[in-house]
């Protein structure tokens, strides 16, 4: 799918507040009402738009703890793959979950309240699916935090 400035414009601003009214976004690109929602009911469709969601304060939620864990595994099978995704997918507290390359198989981000917390969130990760080496490493500051993409 091609993007064109307006496009660009258009998702830049809403990655910063997907509350603003069609007319405010309209104006801001220069485009009429109609033009500019249609536009980003294309966006929506051809999936550039995923979703539109409140960002909530962890503070505040009860989960300010985050806790980046590495897993390595020594089953490298479909069978284990699948029941890994499956326990990461059930446990809300892991919000990221990557497959690496390099020594780490899985990185996860996990918030939590404390570490006593985050011990029960391992306790259940571990009795889900065998592990290897579970490396678990706790953020002292977020010194950068964005849900924005960059639009080239």
């Amino acid at each position: 799918m091609g993007m064109d400035a307006i496009d660009k414009k258009l998702v830049e601003f809403l990655q910063a507040d997907a509350t603003l009214p069609i007319a405010e976004l309209a104006s801001r690109v220069n485009l009429s009402q109609t033009p500019c929602w249609k536009r980003v009911q294309r966006l929506k469709e051809e999936g550039v738009i995923r979703a539109q969601v409140a960002l909530c304060d962890a503070r505040k939620l009860g989960v300010g703890t985050t806790v980046f864990v590495a897993v390595r595994t020594n089953q490298h099978t479909e069978d284990w793959a699948r029941q890994f995704v499956t326990a990461v997918r059930d446990i809300p507290e892991v919000v990221e979950a990557y497959r690496m390359s390099g020594e780490t198989d899985y990185l996860l981000r996990v918030v939590v309240s404390d570490i006593d917390d985050y011990d029960r969130v391992y306790k259940q990760l571990i009795r889900a699916v065998p592990l290897f080496d579970v490396s678990s490493s706790f953020a002292m500051e977020q010194i950068k935090y964005s849900t924005a993409l960059p639009v080239r």
